[in-house]
């Protein structure tokens, strides 16, 4: 851990190893490859448990919950296993619900831990499913997708989305280690592993334009797993994330930032319900639009959305918002959760590398000159 001239803590990088610096829940990320077998010692000597249950999807299950639970084992905990149907859509109260269920029927006390195996939802989920049980027990993050590696399995955002829109009901809790292996990432489809890599992007574009460069440069090697370009850039952008929290753990202030190209983003996913369209695909179309908005708003140089669509181009990420009504937009943006007093926090770039937050209605970040690439109301 190492400070900042104004004497807060900053989280670097050793080795493979990245620190989120929150005093007493402070907690490692490890990124290694093909490393999944020594998981359980870490796991066990994070969290104390006597007894884990991993939380996972049937397709990732049936690929590494076999190997992630003999490790389990070795290190002497007490496995079980609980699956949830994939997709952001099993994000919610009634899954949530069931796995109360589950664990109450396995026995969990609070000498127990949830294990999180998979993505971005399953991390959610299982670690609301934490924070509430037993008014919370210890949860460990392992993330099989770049977009849960770089984003979701880091800062302790927990939660499930209401039909009114998306992470409504949740609560922070940080996880007591999140172990990467990089491995995993050769199962995960090209769309996938693109979708993930637009929250790498969003890194780049809000805090880092030396890591943003780098991905325009090594971008299409790090989808394709080069191990030389990869492990770079995720370190890196989990590097930007772990700091991030460490300055701000409950969004209140340079967190928010973190948050660019998610609010028209979430409100894409509310309109598709959740479906036919990728999390990261739909931050990749907020991203775009925030950038071209950032331009037209006098906050952002020329050239600072054609370089960002340029590198969202080369991952073949969408950067074009559906064309629904704008009052479906407009909407979806009365309900974001980062609302007050009528105004969102809306995510703005300076330029590559440089972001920050302005008080803006929806009708203002959505106006109604937008109407022209949309259907009339």
């Amino acid at each position: 851990m190492a400070r900042t001239a104004k004497g807060k803590t900053r989280s670097v990088v050793s080795g493979r190893k990245i620190r989120v610096a929150l005093g007493s829940r402070s907690y490692p990320i490890h990124i290694g490859s093909d490393d999944l077998e020594r998981a359980g010692p870490a796991i066990a000597k994070a969290t104390g448990a006597s007894q884990v249950v991993i939380v996972t999807v049937p397709g990732v299950g049936r690929r590494y919950s076999a190997r992630l639970s003999r490790s389990l084992r070795g290190a002497g905990l007490r496995v079980k296993k609980i699956e949830v149907p994939d997709g952001d859509a099993s994000k919610n109260l009634r899954q949530l619900s069931r796995l109360y269920d589950e664990f109450l029927d396995i026995g969990l006390d609070r000498s127990a831990a949830v294990v999180a195996l998979g993505g971005g939802m399953v991390g959610d989920l299982a670690g609301f499913a934490a924070a509430s049980y037993l008014r919370g027990i210890p949860f460990v993050q392992v993330p099989t997708t770049i977009l849960s590696m770089v984003d979701a399995s880091i800062g302790g955002k927990t939660g499930v989305n209401l039909k009114q829109g998306k992470n409504l009901v949740g609560a922070f809790h940080q996880p007591r280690l999140v172990w990467i292996d990089t491995a995993t990432l050769r199962s995960l489809p090209p769309r996938d592993r693109a979708a993930g890599m637009a929250e790498v992007i969003k890194a780049g574009a809000i805090w880092d334009a030396r890591l943003f460069a780098r991905l325009e440069r090594d971008v299409t090697k790090a989808l394709a797993l080069d191990p030389k370009a990869l492990i770079p850039i995720l370190g890196r952008a989990c590097a930007i994330k772990a700091e991030v929290v460490s300055l701000d753990e409950r969004e209140s202030g340079v967190r928010m930032l973190l948050n660019f190209g998610h609010t028209m983003g979430h409100a894409v996913e509310k309109q598709l319900r959740y479906r036919t369209v990728l999390h990261g695909e739909a931050v990749a179309m907020g991203m775009a639009f925030a950038a071209r908005r950032s331009e037209e708003l006098g906050f952002a140089p020329e050239g600072t959305r054609e370089r960002l669509e340029n590198l969202l181009s080369q991952c073949e990420l969408p950067i074009d918002l559906p064309s629904f009504p704008r009052r479906a937009y407009l909407s979806g943006l009365r309900v974001d959760k980062k609302k007050k007093d009528r105004h969102i926090r809306f995510v703005v770039l300076r330029g590559i590398g440089k972001a920050e937050t302005v008080p803006l209605t929806p009708a203002e970040i959505y106006p109604a000159s937008e109407a022209r690439r949309s259907p009339p109301d």
